[in-house]
């Protein structure tokens, strides 16, 4: 019998919120995907699990059982990891990072490098996914840290089970094509074309904002994933754009302006893991060491950026 441990994880969730829809709203799933994830695991185990003859979703007796292991499989491991590391002096396993790529550049590949040096039987292995589709492998299990953005200027989500340690505070600048009369205020660029970022990532929300607050629409005549893009197509003249610190860390001299309005607000930079059953809010010790060197490297970004954005250098 061969069990894929996310769908315990998605049994569990149905289980625990007494119902699909619930449990997909947990998981960051459609409520179709959640049912043919409960319908693979029946295939797998060879038993109904969901008693379908009412309205309302529930366990059979099978399901009940099976819900019960899966409730505390994620734990039972997690303490047999913090039992083995007294009998070693060194870490070891396996940590699966999700994260986007200005993190994975500047914070996470130094990290490793730490890591391979203070901790080398720990592998951590990278998944660039971000958004809802990360928090949804967190909570399934497939990744064991996920790195999170948000827009400071807006309410941040309760996150049910999940337990976050900020990493860093990022900045955000407004850049303007070389040539262009560098904006004193938010109000200079009302007219102004954009290169904007997606409405569910920080920058995105950023703009809309701050458009609301100054009670302009701003003109999105490009919309941007990706930063790198982002900043090739305001080096091209093609609008102005909001992007964090982190991402003028690699542009060259003179590509873009940056401009001198500081009242943009920043993103917040943050390490997330799943609670323990026991409700402890610590990472693994695995867990913990990996975020400390993330969180070492962090520190030495923020000295790099402070370095590369101080007023002698505002064209970068």
């Amino acid at each position: 019998m061969d069990i894929d441990p996310r769908r315990l994880r998605v049994l569990y969730e149905v289980h625990r919120r007494g119902g699909v829809m619930r449990a997909a709203e947990a998981l960051f799933l459609t409520p179709s995907a959640v049912s043919q994830q409960l319908a693979q695991l029946e295939r797998e185990v060879g038993l109904a699990l969901i008693d379908r003859s009412q309205r309302r979703v529930s366990l059979t007796p099978a399901g009940r059982v099976l819900a019960g292991y899966a409730e505390r499989v994620e734990d039972e491991l997690a303490e047999a990891k913090r039992e083995l590391t007294r009998f070693t002096e060194r870490l070891a396993g396996p940590v699966r990072i999700a994260a986007f790529p200005t993190v994975i550049k500047h914070m996470l590949v130094p990290a490793m490098r730490d890591l391979a040096v203070r901790h080398p039987k720990i592998a951590p292995t990278i998944h660039e996914v971000y958004g809802q589709p990360a928090l949804q492998e967190l909570r399934l299990g497939a990744v064991d840290v996920l790195i999170t953005e948000h827009d400071m200027g807006l309410p941040a989500l309760a996150q049910p089970s999940l337990a976050t340690r900020a990493l860093y505070v990022d900045e955000y600048r407004i850049v303007v094509p070389p040539g262009w009369p560098l904006p004193k205020e938010i109000d200079d660029l009302a007219d102004t074309p954009w290169v904007a970022g997606e409405p569910d990532q920080a920058c995105g929300q950023a703009l809309d904002r701050l458009a609301g607050l100054h009670g302009f629409a701003p003109r999105k005549v490009h919309v941007i994933t990706e930063f790198g893009p982002t900043l090739a197509l305001v080096a091209a003249g093609h609008g102005v754009a909001i992007v964090p610190g982190l991402a003028l860390l690699d542009v060259p001299e003179g590509e873009v302006q940056v401009s001198e309005v500081r009242n943009v607000g920043a993103r917040r930079l943050a390490a997330v893991t799943r609670i323990s059953r026991t409700g402890s809010g610590e990472p693994d010790p695995v867990q913990a060491v990996v975020i400390a060197a993330i969180e070492q490297a962090t520190l030495n970004l923020g000295q790099s950026l402070e370095a590369h954005l101080t007023p002698a250098s505002v064209e970068p």
